[in-house]
């Protein structure tokens, strides 16, 4: 029994167990592998899903002067960011007028990133 037992048992490897030394000489093991990995797809999949969720709420939420105000505040689709005056001289509108669009603009894509999320 015991035999049949330890030989279930012998193709299992343990996520503890050294599978090699770094170059500076430590032991890694297998989980540590696993975790470095990891952790980098992942934060790149919620990035990515993050990003998705934002632009998805750029295009549904915003009419469209927010939707100019925020794309040339925060330099989106490849463009230069610009200063709130240089958005108020392209628009014709005072740069006070852009900040009250810009806030409300940004609470509305908070809300709608919620809302998706």
């Amino acid at each position: 029994m015991l035999l049949r037992a330890s030989k279930k048992y012998s193709k299992e490897v343990s996520l503890y167990e050294p599978i090699g030394v770094d170059k500076d000489g430590e032991a890694v093991s297998l989980v540590d592998v696993i975790e470095m990995e990891n952790k980098e797809v992942l934060e790149d999949l919620i990035l990515n899903q993050d990003i998705q969720e934002l632009y998805e709420a750029y295009q549904s939420c915003l009419k469209e002067q927010e939707k100019d105000v925020i794309g040339m505040r925060y330099g989106l689709f490849g463009k230069q960011p610009r200063t709130q005056r240089e958005i108020a001289a392209a628009l014709g509108i005072s740069r006070s007028y852009v900040s009250r669009i810009e806030k409300k603009a940004l609470l509305k894509l908070r809300q709608g990133m919620e809302c998706l999320g």
